[in-house]
């Protein structure tokens, strides 16, 4: 059975990845300053970074349901099935959009909700091509994905409150008090949720904080104290610097799990936490 796999750009493959890769991914549009613009289309890192720090009204929005029928519509006639793997279903409503969709074409679309975003679904997707050119099924693989969903963790710090504020996520006096304070927020996504870990008086002490969680989700979720079987991710909103020194950091204290990829958060979550963000993230490998 030929099986293609189709993810969204919040995992962070690019077209140029995609394509390469034989994976296919759905740009989510932006809206910002009443115009649309689609990531890795008509709208680059360095774009939406700039308009963000110059303050354009900026809000995200899903793939419409017409454009992404348009690319399944199209696979179907080369492929005999699709397994198609968005972002967290908690985070955004087109996860929950693809699975309408989806019970429309008969069994030959495979939606996988399994909670993950940025490099995590990024692991989802490539442990799905994987499998599809192994000769699983998609049903098998979308059971896989789904099943080991809980094996993934996120650990991220804030350079800034000011964008949590513009969202309403947060009181602006409380920003106005933290941006005082100084207060560097850990964030945590485990499963579909974004909630509050600690806060930090410096990048340093955040990164600490960031590191023992991870030690601990290793040795206490994963059972792996290693980082053996775990593959080791860091992600950041336009601080590539400060990314590969972090990388250089957990390089040197997790020596087993291999090269620890370096990436772009998804502009989805960057709308939102705005530039300077760092994060860590682990996820178990799959038992292929």
């Amino acid at each position: 059975m030929k099986v293609a796999i189709v993810t969204d750009s919040n995992s962070g493959i690019t077209q140029k990845q995609g394509k390469e890769a034989g994976i296919y991914v759905v740009p989510m549009p932006f809206m910002m300053d009443g115009e649309m613009y689609y990531e890795d289309i008509s709208l680059s890192q360095q774009e939406f970074y700039e308009k963000l720090e110059n303050g354009a009204d900026i809000s995200t929005s899903q793939p419409s349901p017409g454009d992404l029928m348009d690319l399944w519509n199209e696979l179907l006639k080369d492929y005999d099935a699709i397994v198609h793997i968005p972002m967290s279903s908690g985070l955004s409503s087109s996860c929950q959009t693809a699975i309408m969709l989806a019970e429309d074409y008969e069994g030959k679309v495979f939606v996988v909700n399994n909670q993950r975003i940025s490099v995590t679904q990024r692991q989802s997707v490539l442990d799905a091509k994987e499998m599809a050119d192994q000769g699983i099924s998609p049903q098998a693989i979308k059971e896989k994905l789904e099943e080991t969903k809980m094996d993934s963790t996120i650990y991220i710090t804030l350079d800034t409150l000011e964008y949590l504020k513009k969202g309403g996520r947060i009181t602006p006096a409380a920003a106005l008090l933290g941006s005082f304070l100084r207060i560097k927020p850990v964030l945590t996504i485990q499963g579909e949720k974004l909630d509050a870990f600690a806060k930090a008086r410096t990048m340093k002490q955040a990164k600490a904080m960031m590191i023992a969680a991870i030690k601990k989700d290793m040795d206490e979720r994963f059972n792996d104290p290693s980082g053996a079987v775990t593959h080791i991710a860091v992600v950041h909103s336009d601080s590539l610097e400060a990314a590969l020194e972090f990388k250089r950091e957990l390089q040197e204290l997790f020596p087993e799990t291999g090269e620890i990829h370096v990436d772009h958060l998804s502009l989805s979550v960057s709308c939102h936490i705005g530039p300077g963000a760092l994060a860590v993230t682990c996820t178990k490998k799959l038992s292929l």
